[in-house]
């Protein structure tokens, strides 16, 4: 991972990371912005000015790709890279949650 990727993207914004964790499976842009609004009990909701800068914006640095069209949607996958930016995010997503336990218990 180069030190531009690192430094745009970890640590990660909300969006960039519900992103990354829909992309694990092929998803267009509408999926992700339902699947975010349900996995979050409707706390974020993804505009779709945010979901498709986002997008296009991840596709050019390379942590997703396009996939194929389907009824004039864009689909898209996590690529390696992408998983690689996601699994730094959640270890320091889980540090944070685990100095915030035993910060508690002290």
């Amino acid at each position: 991972m180069d030190a531009h990727i690192r430094k745009v993207y970890v640590p990660m914004t909300e969006t960039g990371f519900y992103i990354l964790l829909c992309l694990q499976d092929e998803m267009h842009g509408y999926s992700i912005v339902q699947k975010v609004e349900a996995m979050t009990g409707g706390d974020i909701r993804l505009s779709p000015g945010t979901m498709y800068g986002s997008l296009s914006k991840m596709e050019k640095d390379g942590l997703i790709r396009f996939v194929r069209e389907e009824d004039k949607r864009k689909i898209y996958v996590i690529t390696d890279l992408g998983k690689e930016v996601l699994q730094l995010e959640m270890q320091r997503i889980e540090r944070l949650y685990r100095n915030m336990r035993e910060e508690r218990r002290a």
